[in-house]
């Protein structure tokens, strides 16, 4: 029988009033131990892929760190090649599998020291959130909020 099966008969067995009660309080007992069994099925399905995603958030976490690793590496040798061909004077080299060539792009800006700078080259940039604990707590007060209203949020706690 599934989970919603059982807990519907436990709940129809306890609001008939037109049974044995020693039966009905049998019935009961075994129900719930059934609907026990298959909690804690569901629970220990719950932990194992609660932990699943742990183990891959952090292998996920290994494989971004090693990424950006990677990406760094190659910048360096990147800027290396392109240093060491300016320094030989050499615009344009063929290989059996690459073509490379030294060129110009647009220059990039650095910023050397923020607090130097003119306030005509200072932007200002403002963001508009909403008060989600001050809306909580008008709500909660029984205040009306347009544009707002609290959710539920039931859930079993497993331990």
């Amino acid at each position: 029988m599934k989970l919603y099966e059982l807990s519907n008969a436990y709940k129809e067995l306890l609001e008939r009033e037109d049974l044995d009660p020693q039966a009905v309080v049998d019935t009961l007992d075994a129900i719930k131990d059934e609907i026990e069994i298959k909690t804690d099925g569901i629970a220990s399905v719950i932990d194992e892929l609660r932990s699943s995603a742990e183990r891959k958030k952090a292998k996920a976490k290994d494989w971004n760190e090693s990424a950006k690793a990677d990406l760094q590496r190659a910048q360096w040798l990147k800027q290396y090649l392109t240093t060491e061909l300016d320094n030989a004077g050499i615009k344009k080299v063929e290989t059996d599998n690459h073509l490379l060539s030294v060129r110009n792009f647009k220059a990039s800006t650095v910023i050397d020291d923020f607090d130097s700078l003119p306030d005509d080259y200072k932007v200002t940039k403002t963001e508009v959130v909403g008060d989600k604990a001050g809306i909580y707590k008008a709500l909660k007060s029984g205040e009306t909020v347009p544009g707002a209203h609290l959710k539920d949020n039931r859930s079993v706690v497993i331990k």
